[in-house]
């Protein structure tokens, strides 16, 4: 494909670096490229590819616009409340350039569909925030042979690198084993600076366009850290592992996996769903509790900063963290035998500070099923949420 007068006038400042030019910019209009996510990450990564010309974009999202989105996810607006995330950002990529074609996948990425998705695409670029995907992304780039570009954000620190078999480790050469899961918490836990995802997503989208023009020193081989209260760069220097199970000299994973169960979260059966509701109480009944004065402990397993947003009148804050180093002298002088009740924001971390309790030989415990987000649902519209 040769560039037409239009591109010519678009991308005459691309035309104008020796490292581009012409030949360089025709290569990014016939490259394609396959955007895992459009959120914090996707976002910034997919407004600079398509505005750099890359041929043909691809966005993989299942998800939809929310409010607490737009503090960082910059190609969504407020007229894209409700909507498809994919949608929202192909509307906005496609008014920066309307030339590239931008191809959609309203899906949650599996074992069952990354072959078929990324066979026809150059570059993955990774802008997840979980573990099974990030492992699943980088197994399947290597069974195809193609790039894989990381990302990844929380609270004020970010790290990138690009992971390439072809030429050095991949992403299970540097993490072997996924942590523990809950141990690393999600930006929807554990926050993160709003800017923050602009400068990885960048980082990105410079290292997508330098693989396209084969120009330039990759982070192959790197592992860039970023310190934003810092305002710090470092890097790391990773090996090849020769055992790596995917990409070592005798690989043993030649497939795609089920890699919920490797990072260690199992599947629900309808017998484990059935003892944990037993161990629930909805918020219409934990309401009633506390309307007619009912004696029990309502304790919020949040951190300060959650609690300070908004919180349950007549609820104590102990949060989860303090809970599982399993010390009474933090649980505020409950006893083994009260009635507690405890929440978090959705439900799961009151799950886990209740099997810690139960671990310490409280005896009286529910967890208050769907937390203080389903709260706001449903008995104090009022309440903020996040």
């Amino acid at each position: 494909m040769s560039l037409s007068q239009d591109q010519i006038g678009r991308y005459s400042r691309h035309l104008l670096l020796p490292e581009v030019g012409v030949e360089g910019q025709e290569k990014i209009c016939n490259s394609k490229v396959l955007c895992i996510g459009t959120g914090g990450l996707g976002a910034p990564l997919g407004l600079y590819l398509a505005a750099a010309g890359v041929g043909t974009l691809g966005l993989i999202d299942f998800d939809v616009v929310d409010l607490s989105n737009l503090q960082r996810q910059v190609a969504h607006g407020e007229a894209s409340l409700g909507k498809l995330k994919v949608d929202s950002a192909k509307q906005r990529f496609s008014d920066i350039n309307s030339s590239i074609d931008i191809k959609t996948y309203n899906v949650a990425l599996t074992s069952e569909n990354a072959l078929e998705i990324f066979k026809d695409y150059d570059i993955i670029v990774d802008g997840t925030d979980n573990f099974p995907t990030r492992y699943l992304a980088n197994d399947a780039c290597v069974l195809l042979g193609k790039p894989y570009i990381y990302g990844c954000i929380l609270r004020f620190d970010g790290q990138a690198s690009v992971f390439d078999a072809k030429q050095g480790p991949c992403y299970r050469c540097l993490f072997p084993e996924p942590p523990p899961p809950g141990l690393v918490p999600s930006c929807a836990e554990g926050g993160v600076l709003g800017v923050l995802p602009g400068l990885v997503g960048l980082i990105q989208a410079t290292e997508t366009l330098k693989i396209i023009l084969g120009k330039g020193d990759t982070l192959v081989g790197r592992l860039l850290l970023f310190d934003a209260l810092g305002m710090k760069f470092r890097e790391m220097k990773l090996r090849k592992d020769k055992n790596c199970p995917i990409c070592g000299e005798n690989p043993s994973i030649t497939e795609l996996i089920d890699y919920q169960e490797f990072c260690g979260i199992p599947a629900v059966s309808a017998e484990d769903d059935s003892a944990d509701s037993a161990l629930e109480v909805d918020v219409q009944t934990v309401k009633d509790m506390l309307s007619n004065g009912k004696t029990f402990k309502l304790i919020d397993v949040r951190e300060p900063s959650e609690y300070d947003i908004c919180k349950i009148e007549g609820s104590t804050l102990i949060p989860l963290g303090l809970i599982q180093e399993k010390n009474p002298a933090n649980l505020n002088g409950l006893g083994k035998n009260d009635e507690i009740v405890l929440h978090c924001k959705a439900g799961v971390r009151s799950m886990k500070a209740l099997k810690a309790m139960q671990d310490m030989g409280y005896t009286n415990l529910k967890s208050m099923r769907g937390g203080i987000e389903e709260w706001a649902i449903k008995i104090d519209t009022s309440m903020p949420r996040y």
